[in-house]
C-alpha cells in the first residue's frame, strides 16, 4: 500500500512538474479567460470570480475577456485552433452542447477539438417579466400565449444560448406559440424586459437577482427542479404547472483538445482548488449559484450528455440560426 500511494504521488509530481515547465517556457504570458457572451453575464460572473482566486493562488495573471457571437461558437473556435499551451481557456456555459445541433457548419467540432477541464458552476434561470405586463404567473403567461399565438414574445441572450435553450424547452412543454428575439447577451435582454418590448426572459439568475431585488423584473419562476434558497417564494417551472420544463444552466471550463494532458491536470487542480474556497462558496451563493466541479472524464461525459439532450430539443423546435 505504501509503495502505491508513493507511486502515486511520484506520478502526481511528474505532471505538475511538466505543467509547470510547460508554462514557463511561454515565459510570463498571461492566461486568458475567453467568456462567449457579454459583460454582466451570469458566465461571465462566474469566470470572474473563479478566475480571482485562481490568478491568486498560481500568482499567475490571469485576464478575463468577451467574445460574444452565434451562441458563443466564435470564442469556442478561436480556443479549438488556439496554440494548445493552456494559457487560452474557454469559460462556456450550456450552449456549449447546443451550438452543434443549431449551427450545422461550426468551424471546429465539440468533442474532437476541444476538451473539458471542468463544470465550475450550475445555477438557475429565472423566467422574469416587467410589472407593466400584467402576468402575476407563469399560468397567466401560457394562458396569453395561448389566446394568442405566436403574437407574445421571449428575449434570449442568442440563438443556441443556454437561455434560449430553456426558454423553448418550457415552450414546447407548455405547448405554445411565441416569437424568439435574440440579443446580443443577458444584459440587453434584460433591458428589453425592462422596456416591456419582450414579454419574458429566462435570465441567469445570478444577472436578474439584484433587478428583482430593486423591483425592477418581476420573477415569476426558476428553472430547476427545486426552488431555489434566494427565491424561495418562488416557485419552479414544473410547480407553476409545467412538467418536464427543468432546466439547469450550467458554466464549465474548456481547452483546445491538443492541451497537454498535464496542463490540463494543472488548470484542473486549480480550478477546483478555488471551487472550494469558502470565499467563493459564498460569493456564488449571492449570485444564486453553487459550486459544480467534475473530474475531467465526468465533464466530458457530462458534455456529451447535454449535446443529446440539446440535439433533441433542437429538432423538436426547429432551431436555426437567425
Amino acid at each position: 500500500m505504501k509503495k502505491s500511494w508513493n507511486r502515486i504521488w511520484l506520478l502526481a509530481a511528474i505532471g505538475a512538474l511538466a505543467a509547470g515547465s510547460a508554462w514557463a517556457q511561454s515565459g510570463n504570458k498571461p492566461i486568458t479567460f475567453l467568456v462567449p457572451f457579454t459583460a454582466g453575464s451570469g458566465t461571465d460572473i462566474v469566470a470572474r470570480l473563479v478566475a480571482e482566486t485562481m490568478q491568486r493562488n498560481m500568482g499567475q495573471t490571469i485576464v478575463v475577456e468577451n467574445r460574444p457571437g452565434a451562441g458563443g461558437s466564435i470564442a469556442s473556435a478561436q480556443v479549438a485552433r488556439a496554440e494548445a499551451d493552456g494559457h487560452l481557456v474557454l469559460i462556456p456555459s450550456s450552449s456549449h452542447a447546443v451550438n452543434p445541433a443549431v449551427y450545422p457548419s461550426l468551424p471546429y467540432d465539440t468533442l474532437r477539438d476541444l476538451t473539458g477541464v471542468t463544470a465550475l458552476a450550475a445555477l438557475p434561470n429565472v423566467m422574469v417579466t416587467s410589472a407593466g405586463k400584467g402576468y402575476k404567473s407563469v399560468a397567466d403567461a401560457v394562458a396569453a400565449a395561448k389566446a394568442k399565438p405566436g403574437q407574445l414574445n421571449y428575449a434570449s441572450a442568442g440563438v443556441g444560448s443556454a437561455t434560449h435553450l430553456n426558454a423553448e424547452k418550457f415552450r414546447l412543454q407548455a405547448g405554445i406559440e411565441a416569437t424568439h428575439v435574440p440579443y446580443r447577451g443577458t444584459p440587453e435582454a434584460l433591458a428589453d424586459v425592462m422596456g416591456e418590448r419582450v414579454d419574458w426572459f429566462f435570465s441567469p439568475l445570478s444577472s436578474a437577482l439584484p433587478l428583482i431585488r430593486d423591483g425592477k423584473v418581476v420573477p415569476l419562476a426558476v428553472s430547476t427542479a427545486t426552488r431555489h434558497a434566494a427565491l424561495p417564494n418562488v416557485p419552479t417551472t414544473v410547480e407553476a404547472g409545467v412538467p418536464g420544463s427543468d432546466f439547469v444552466f450550467w458554466v464549465g471550463m474548456v481547452v483546445s483538445a491538443k492541451t497537454p494532458p498535464a496542463i490540463v491536470e494543472r488548470l484542473h487542480a486549480e480550478a477546483t482548488k478555488a471551487l472550494a474556497d469558502p470565499a467563493v462558496v459564498e460569493r456564488l451563493g449571492r449570485q444564486g449559484a453553487v459550486p459544480y466541479p467534475m473530474s475531467t472524464a465526468e465533464f466530458n461525459q457530462f458534455i456529451r450528455t447535454e449535446m443529446d439532450a440539446a440535439a433533441r430539443i433542437a429538432r423538436a423546435a426547429n432551431l436555426k440560426p437567425q
